[in-house]
């Protein structure tokens, strides 16, 4: 097993609870702290969005969903449009995959939202604008809440189910069920809690996942996800998700500014170096899965929720890949 040399030093390390990587589909690094063990969970924030990106191609390998390029409100016929919003119409799915939908307003909702009895007719009611649709790349959480209400209406399931069982239970995860947090309090206890979650997911007052946010998970098992999408969507030799998906999910559909140290953007999934050759899901509080093709690494870190963490695929890359790296050189030589 490789170790961790702590090359690469940041005062930020210290909330990383679990570190998991492979080389070549083998195990390479395993590493726990402050007594977290490989089963336990933390809520790994954004990372969540990529493993919505994946539902949506389990459902469009399902036939459930036509393409990308469906119009959001094709699914939602019982929603009463506000009077003089057109915009909305016009919405794809790409654009909520790729964060370029309108929404109104310059922050996001958050109070109205999550004190809603229903997450996705919630954001529902700001979806659009005056502006029209514009394409620019605006990162925004709740919108992904929508994307679960397309796989609702669309396959029948309620979404924790369909995630159980066509994405968890394939790759051995352990199914999640309801993190029963009832008031704003208990919200806010779920996301900055230190210690370890167990196998839930923060539902809506519909028993709806959050789909920006809000899954609790095991770095040991988002490895077994990053294995998955480097090996373009086989797992154990059963495909889980089509090669057509994964590839159109981890490819540049979005380029942010390079000379202001922005990511490129995929399907709710991140390229740092604006090709598919990198590929990371990314969470607030340095949560990640990092999936490097060309070295057929894989690694996923866990940690509490801890704020302006920027330096996480630097500490990855410069710590972890480079440690593995000059292990497998030592062993060639």
């Amino acid at each position: 097993m490789v170790k961790i040399l702590n090359n690469y030093k940041s005062k930020n390390n210290i909330n990383i609870r679990q570190v998991v990587a492979y080389k070549d589909g083998v195990k390479v690094l395993e590493a726990y702290k402050e007594g977290f063990k490989r089963d336990d969970t933390l809520t790994v924030m954004s990372v969540t969005k990529s493993i919505t990106a994946l539902l949506i191609g389990i459902a469009i390998d399902k036939g459930l969903i036509k393409g990308v390029n469906e119009k959001v409100m094709d699914y939602f016929p019982e929603y009463n449009v506000k009077r003089g919003e057109k915009t909305i119409y016009d919405v794809t799915i790409r654009h909520l995959l790729t964060m370029t939908a309108p929404f109104k307003g310059k922050s996001e909702p958050w109070t109205k939202v999550c004190t809603s009895s229903n997450w996705t007719l919630a954001i529902l009611d700001y979806l659009g604008g005056k502006s029209g649709i514009t394409n620019e790349f605006r990162y925004y959480t709740l919108g992904v809440q929508i994307l679960y209400g397309i796989i609702q209406k669309a396959s029948g399931m309620n979404v924790l189910d369909f995630a159980n069982e066509y994405l968890f239970k394939p790759l051995g995860i352990k199914k999640r069920e309801d993190a029963l947090c009832k008031n704003k309090e208990d919200q806010f206890e779920y996301v900055k809690s230190r210690s370890n979650h167990s196998n839930v997911w923060f539902l809506d007052p519909t028993g709806m996942p959050t789909a920006g946010w809000g899954l609790s998970i095991s770095a040991y098992d988002m490895a077994q996800i990053g294995l998955m999408v480097l090996n373009n969507g086989v797992y154990n030799n059963k495909r889980i998700v089509s090669e057509a998906w994964i590839k159109e999910m981890t490819k540049v559909q979005e380029a942010q500014d390079p000379s202001k140290g922005e990511y490129a953007y995929g399907y709710l999934w991140w390229m740092p170096k604006r090709n598919n050759d990198i590929t990371a899901a990314i969470g607030d509080g340095g949560n990640v899965i990092y999936i490097d093709r060309k070295k057929n690494i894989v690694v996923a870190v866990t940690g509490y929720l801890m704020p302006r963490i920027f330096d996480r695929l630097d500490y990855i890359e410069k710590n972890i890949v480079e440690a593995i790296e000059n292990e497998y050189n030592k062993r060639e030589e």
